[in-house]
């Protein structure tokens, strides 16, 4: 439901470098990821003839979700406690149910909170939580009508309410509420409506027609009023009050309640992490692990529903991000599921055989993609104009040594990307084709850009603004990311080949992600994750993101992309929606603002000891709480 920044390394990459994650969703569904995720695949054209590079169309069967049988032998040398350990590269700042920005956060929150809507992994489709049913949608396409289950319940034995629900999406939209990553995917929201003659039955009204008008409802878990607004003060206040950009905030009542709301104690405090899910924060240690456990007598016990199981007693996120300990961590069967190792280590387990009668290993591609930002719109001054010609941009792009990146450094495992659409969802572009590397290609471009080596020096020149400038600049990446940090070295080497120098530029996560929001950067290596659900491409490459400092980086678009991306996102018919995002892809080809990388693989790990074993292409590749221990009738329900 945010844009969310991956900072992604080839060998490590879902959700988390930065997470900011509710639901991966390009405006609603991208991620900020700062923890590692495998990353990347491609959107292949079978057309190309480098024989070095991996093409593959992905059939609709094969980006749902694998299955796999139970084992039928429960070895001796495995545990029998019904508790899930589960490695985890990083951990969330904190777990607060609105403000919290981080992947492993949004993830517990499927264990311990309860949302309207979700995601059915076997269907990639929208499922109804604490609603009935998929709304009824008015003709108009504003007004969806949902009817509230009447079997929720807080910990307190209170039954989940619609004051519960008004509550929670008004706390969101609050303007003291310090939750900025969250509020625009609420911009469309205009009121609830609750049916006089049935308390359960409400209607969300929207503003206008949108392709997420129901997605975005999967970010948003619900909260007990009763618990986080004793004095119930928002009821002070209405939908309409809250989206005035005028509206006045010096209420104290309204601040007292926002500054209590906002403190850390609903972030940090076990005793206040609470929410209407099967499991309960037990214990956080911090930089250690984080262990959630399952209430007893939930009002989910008894239910069919593979969401709304509770098998383990107890699920443990150990943080672990050194690859050398996760190797012997598994190797001595500590660790239950990751789906964060690095390749390497994954090839690696795979060639032991006791390593192969413990665990079940499965490699799935995800939404996610990685990408090289080219800054299209320098100032001038302390960034020269290099990148202002769409020829020296895809001079850039034939200059980077994909497949060989692939080969050393993603072991061969990634698949390329040739745009900003995943290889899994029907509007990627497949008429495409891929960027080759092609060394004399890139040279020739630059020539006709004017570029050349006028003084002998091999860096290439030109008079820009009636000054000679050189072909030198930065490339910024993450300083954590070893890979990335090989992988730049790679594409320098190639580029000083053609009369470019590029030189490396390690920064903290912080300051790369400022100064790519400021445009103060020539190129950065980063990434994006992404769901299944239609995207709305305003934020990454809409104009006005560039203008305001958004995450439109590169500067690209003009008013007939601008025009374009509009359209999309207030299409809802599938087969015109398609033809749009197909052009908008044409669009961005055509003008290169990104060296599009590869597409996220995650490494899926499973414990054989566990059987309901299935691994998801959607985030978070695993639902941990319907593993269910093999030796332990009790586990079952």
């Amino acid at each position: 439901m945010e844009l969310n920044v991956i900072f992604v390394s080839y060998n490590s990459f879902e959700k988390n470098l930065f997470f900011m994650y509710p639901t991966f969703r390009f405006i609603s569904n991208t991620v900020l990821l700062f923890s590692l995720i495998a990353l990347i695949g491609s959107c292949n054209n079978s057309n190309t003839t480098n024989e070095n590079t991996t093409y593959q169309k992905i059939s609709a069967d094969q980006t749902k979700f694998i299955q796999i049988d139970d084992a039928e032998e429960f070895l001796p040398s495995w545990s029998k406690d019904n508790i899930l350990i589960v490695n985890v590269v990083s951990e969330p700042g904190d777990l607060h149910p609105t403000n919290s920005h981080t992947g492993l956060c949004s993830e517990i929150f499927g264990y311990t909170q309860v949302y309207l809507l979700g995601t059915d992994f076997h269907t990639l489709t929208l499922r109804p939580i604490a609603v009935k049913s998929l709304p009824t949608i008015s003709e108009n396409g504003l007004e969806y009508t949902y009817e509230l289950r009447d079997d929720i319940t807080f910990d307190d034995g209170k039954k989940l309410s619609m004051e519960d629900v008004i509550f929670t999406f008004k706390a969101n939209k609050c303007p003291l509420t310090n939750n900025p990553q969250a509020k625009p995917y609420l911009d469309n929201l205009l009121d609830i409506k609750v049916d006089e003659k049935n308390p359960l039955v409400f209607k969300l009204i929207m503003k206008e027609k949108y392709i997420q008008n129901m997605s975005f409802l999967n970010d948003y878990p619900i909260m007990e009023r009763s618990f986080f607004d004793k004095k119930n003060i928002l009821s002070n206040f209405t939908f309409s009050q809250f989206s005035d950009k005028k509206f006045k905030t010096e209420s104290k009542e309204l601040n007292d309640w926002a500054n209590e709301f906002n403190s850390a104690k609903y972030g940090r405090d076990v005793n206040y992490l609470v929410g209407a899910g099967p499991y309960k924060i037990e214990k956080w240690d911090v930089g250690q692990s984080i262990t959630i456990i399952r209430k007893k007598n939930h009002w989910s016990k008894g239910s069919s529903n593979r969401y709304e199981s509770s098998y383990p007693e107890k699920i443990i996120f150990k943080i672990n991000r050194d690859p050398n300990s996760q190797l012997l961590e598994l190797k001595s069967q500590a660790i239950d599921v990751s789906t964060s190792l690095s390749t390497a280590v994954a090839m690696e387990l795979q060639a032991d055989p006791n390593f192969n009668a413990n665990y079940n290993l499965r490699y799935t591609d995800t939404y996610n993609y990685g990408y090289i930002a080219i800054n299209t719109k320098p100032d001038g001054i302390k960034h020269k104009k290099l990148f202002t010609d769409k020829k020296v941009r895809r001079a850039m792009a034939m200059l980077a040594p994909l497949d060989d990146i692939n080969k050393i450094i993603n072991k061969g495992k990634n698949k390329r990307v040739v745009g900003p659409v995943s290889p899994l969802k029907p509007e990627c572009n497949t008429d495409l084709n891929l960027i080759p590397f092609d060394l004399e290609g890139a040279k020739k471009l630059l020539d006709e850009a004017g570029w050349k080596d006028t003084d002998g020096d091999n860096i290439r020149d030109k008079i820009v603004d009636g000054a000679k400038i050189k072909m030198e600049f930065t490339i910024n990446y993450l300083n954590t990311q070893v890979e990335w940090k090989d992988m730049t070295q790679m594409i320098s080497e190639q580029m000083y080949k053609a009369g470019v120098k590029a030189n490396l530029n390690p920064l903290d996560a912080s300051i790369l992600m400022e100064g790519a929001r400021n445009h103060d950067f020539d190129m950065m290596i980063s990434g994006w994750g992404g769901s299944f659900a239609p995207e709305d491409y305003s934020q990454l490459w809409h104009t006005s993101s560039w203008a305001s400092g958004g995450s439109n980086f590169t500067g690209f678009g003009n008013a007939k992309s601008d025009a374009l991306i509009d359209s999309i996102k207030y299409t809802l018919d599938d087969s015109k929606r398609i033809v749009l995002v197909k052009r908008f892809q044409e669009m961005v080809y055509d003008e290169q603002p990104y060296i599009f990388l590869f597409a996220g693989l995650r490494r899926s790990i499973i414990h054989k000891r566990f059987g309901n074993q299935e691994m998801y292409f959607e985030r978070p590749g695993v639902w941990l709480s319907n593993l269910k221990l093999l030796s332990d009738s009790a586990a079952s329900k």
